[in-house]
């Protein structure tokens, strides 16, 4: 079957999100299963966050040494793996463990799929990142409409993730099997040694924040929304659902057609008008007196925070006072793992002030994002690059 690259690529992060998602969108189930309150399931959570750091920091000089084909096949096919298992555990240890090597494989997929989109990009000429990263949203929003509808019909949770894993993984390797690494771009820098973890400058540390705040908003409605539903209103489980449901779903439809908006009106203004309509987000989460409201405020999260965290990676690729490699590298890292351990520490803040708090304590860091996305393109970047 001949599928172009870039495809199998866009497929890679659906299933990525696809399989992830089917975890996250049964948070309210696998915290019922292991019987734990919500800081101990935020706790529990942090495993994925601690293998994730380890890997994005590690895990590059293997990747490089496997290639992406043999990577891919590791990882994506190994998260799917180690998921069908957590169903199946009786205590949150065995979960934290499992999910401490599903970060593991997380980190490095991270890396290999993102690195491959550079290959192919040089390759066949366009830019793929926002509509890779669409995928990816758009597999948060097709596994959050189906386990809606899968929780309302009373499947369990092992029954509704081994089925969907299985499929999952069926289809996974098929497109692994047929890839074909891209060519390696090669650059001044290829032959130059690279810091494992890059740490940001000061000059840097604006975009750092704007990209971490996105993350952050998006773990954030990706972790707990079904669980706020179900605590502040105790409304069905498709309604419970419905707020992952919106988040992903806006979130994907922004990260696919904003592009041209960016374009005609600069990284900037369009980063400072998403940030604000996240910060109304938030903020109507914290306030929402009826589910109506709560759902609207999942609508504006996902919008909100979808196409920052690329344009502040544009912004920090635009750079000259290092290696692009290295500036995007060290908000990648940062941002990835706060996608990680943000949800698990808000969880500790649910737990002793209410879940609607655990949103509240987000908006200072958006609101420092619309203050600091000054550092982002003015005009848009790619005909700001050209210009210089």
């Amino acid at each position: 079957m001949h599928i172009p690259p870039q495809f199998r690529v866009y497929i890679a992060f659906f299933l990525f999100a696809m399989s992830t998602g089917s975890l996250f969108s049964r948070l309210p189930d696998l915290q019922a299963h292991l019987s734990v309150n919500k800081a101990e399931l935020g706790l529990t959570l942090i495993g994925m966050a601690i293998g994730s750091l380890i890997s994005l920091t590690f895990s590059s000089p293997l990747i490089v040494k496997l290639g992406t084909r043999a990577t891919l096949a590791i990882s994506l096919l190994g998260v799917m793996a180690l998921l069908a298992t957590i169903p199946l555990l009786p205590s949150a240890p065995m979960v934290f463990c499992v999910l401490f090597s599903i970060g593991l494989l997380a980190g490095a997929l991270e890396i290999c799929l993102n690195v491959e989109i550079g290959r192919i990009e040089a390759e066949v000429g366009f830019g793929i990142m926002n509509r890779a990263h669409g995928c990816w949203s758009l597999g948060f929003f097709v596994t959050a409409i189906t386990a809606s509808l899968v929780r309302q019909a009373g499947i369990g949770m092992q029954m509704h993730m081994h089925l969907l894993l299985g499929m999952m993984f069926v289809i996974g390797a098929i497109t692994i099997a047929g890839m074909k690494n891209a060519p390696h771009v090669v650059s001044a820098t290829t032959h130059e040694k690279q810091p494992h973890f890059a740490l940001p400058t000061l000059a840097l540390l604006p975009l750092c924040i704007i990209g971490t705040s996105a993350f952050l908003i998006e773990g954030a409605g990706i972790d707990w929304s079904t669980i706020y539903m179900e605590e502040v209103f105790d409304v069905s489980p498709f309604i419970s659902g419905s707020g992952l449901t919106l988040f992903a779903f806006f979130m994907a439809l922004a990260r696919l057609t904003i592009d041209p908006v960016v374009d005609r009106h600069g990284a900037r203004l369009v980063g400072r008008v998403l940030l604000s309509v996240a910060a109304f987000g938030i903020a109507l989460a914290w306030l929402a007196p009826h589910p109506y409201a709560a759902l609207l405020s999942f609508a504006l999260m996902g919008a909100g925070c979808s196409a920052v965290y690329p344009m502040a990676v544009s912004a920090a690729a635009l750079r000259t006072d290092r290696p692009a490699v290295i500036n995007v590298a060290a908000i990648a890292q940062m941002a990835f793992v706060v996608f990680f351990l943000g949800p698990p520490l808000l969880g500790f803040v649910a737990e002793a002030f209410g879940i609607r708090n655990a949103y509240l304590v987000c908006l200072p860091l958006i609101l420092g994002s619309i203050f600091a996305s000054a550092a982002l393109p003015a005009g848009p970047a790619r005909r700001e690059a050209a210009a210089e």
